[in-house]
């Protein structure tokens, strides 16, 4: 006994017990009263018969056990404790559900936001050593350098800066002229004539030599090696748009008819597990709603568009629940409220500040973000739906309501 009060006591001063302020002091109450009637002091008369009091022993003893299950239902943990740990709870609610289609998917980049990167003159390409597929870049992000050096016939660029610098000093010098009336207006034309083709002649980015990404995005293919000879609008690289992207989800073909009832999504980030509706993203169906025409391999493709916020990568594998425009009445909790324990689901319902129970449910479809309850709750309970692992760990702590004990 000594031991186990000691137990109860570190789990007390782990989780701030206090006890259940309703529930769980009637039901010590009760306890108390029970622990009086059902044992015999010294000295008292008894004058019961054998049977009856068989009997009663019998009675008290299974009230005892039941009283027993009954309170180790009841999961104790402190207001700050719970603060502290992060539990927070959500209303059931009793609401539309629409149908819904678990399926898989993939994000690929938008079909119209390619861009590609082209070599600005001729010459020796060397490719920026941070670049390769794969990698995300910025508008103006250098992709590679391209230098004429060393190669025969040399840089046509720097041939044509020379001739515009040439020619525009003889057009700043007939000008001048032609101002006093020295040259005509013959000689005037001619001169200006030849610097406008020295100027179209002449390219100051292929001057500098840099071949620059036009668009943000992902570099997802690179034609040309470092080191190669490329000629004047080569394409070196190309970059798919990281913000507008293309979300194909795959589906078996039985449920053809639902997928052309499709309206929006829910998708399921890898890189944090958290779900968002593709309408969030500015997500619009892009398949006019008649997915047949790609229909391959006994699956028929539904596709949406929408903008990147940053977590998605394009080409990776995604979770897809489809949302259908046909709904249901449901009750319905948070996917972070379930607790799976040997096979079995489980929600934690809290019944007052510092007082929980642990309730078997039977779960129905899921949209991804919540999941519909077939049997276990029927809508206005206080679910716990954040810090669950807390409320777990509070009820294998094995503690129980204040003024309470099960040793005797």
């Amino acid at each position: 006994m000594k031991f186990q009060y000691i137990l109860v006591l570190s789990a007390s001063m782990l989780f701030g017990f206090t006890g259940c302020h309703k529930e769980a002091n009637e039901l010590a109450h009760h306890h108390h009263e029970h622990s009086h009637e059902s044992h015999n002091h010294e000295g008292e008369e008894h004058d019961h018969d054998h049977e009856g009091e068989g009997h009663d022993h019998d009675h008290a003893a299974e009230s005892a056990k039941e009283k027993e299950n009954h309170d180790s239902d009841v999961i104790v943990l402190s207001p700050e404790a719970a603060k502290r740990m992060g539990v927070a709870t959500d209303t059931v609610s009793v609401s539309d559900f629409n149908q819904v289609i678990k399926v898989s998917g993939r994000i690929m980049p938008d079909a119209g936001g390619d861009a590609v990167v082209s070599a600005p003159t001729s010459g020796i390409l060397r490719i920026n050593k941070n670049i390769n597929v794969g990698s995300e870049v910025k508008a103006g992000t250098l992709i590679g350098s391209i230098s004429a050096d060393g190669v025969s016939g040399g840089d046509a660029n720097r041939t044509a800066k020379v001739n515009l610098e040439a020619a525009k000093a003889e057009f700043d010098r007939v000008s001048a002229l032609y101002a006093d009336r020295l040259v005509t207006l013959a000689q005037y034309n001619a001169a200006r004539a030849e610097l406008d083709r020295a100027k179209a002649a002449y390219s100051a980015p292929a001057a500098s030599g840099r071949a620059t990404a036009p668009i943000s995005g992902i570099i997802t293919a690179l034609n040309v090696k470092s080191g190669q000879f490329v000629e004047t609008g080569t394409p070196i690289a190309t970059v798919a748009s990281s913000t507008q992207l293309t979300l194909r989800a795959d589906v078996p073909f039985k449920h053809y008819r639902e997928a052309s009832a499709v309206t929006d999504a829910r998708i399921v980030v890898p890189s944090t597990g958290t779900s968002v509706k593709v309408s969030d993203l500015g997500g619009r169906r892009a398949d006019s709603g008649n997915p047949s025409a790609g229909a391959s391999g006994g699956y028929v493709p539904v596709t949406f568009s929408l903008r990147n916020d940053g977590s998605l990568i394009p080409g990776s594998a995604i979770e897809v629940y489809l949302i259908g425009n046909s709904s249901t009445k449901a009750v319905t909790v948070p996917v972070s409220a379930l607790v799976e324990q040997q096979g079995s689901l489980f929600v934690f319902i809290r019944l007052d500040e510092d007082c929980y129970r642990k309730v078997p449910v039977v779960t129905g479809r899921s949209n991804g973000s919540e999941v519909e309850i077939l049997s276990g709750l029927s809508g206005g309970e206080s679910v716990v739906s954040a810090g669950t692992t807390a409320v777990k760990l509070a009820q294998s702590s094995g503690n129980v309501p204040e003024g309470h004990s099960h040793s005797h």
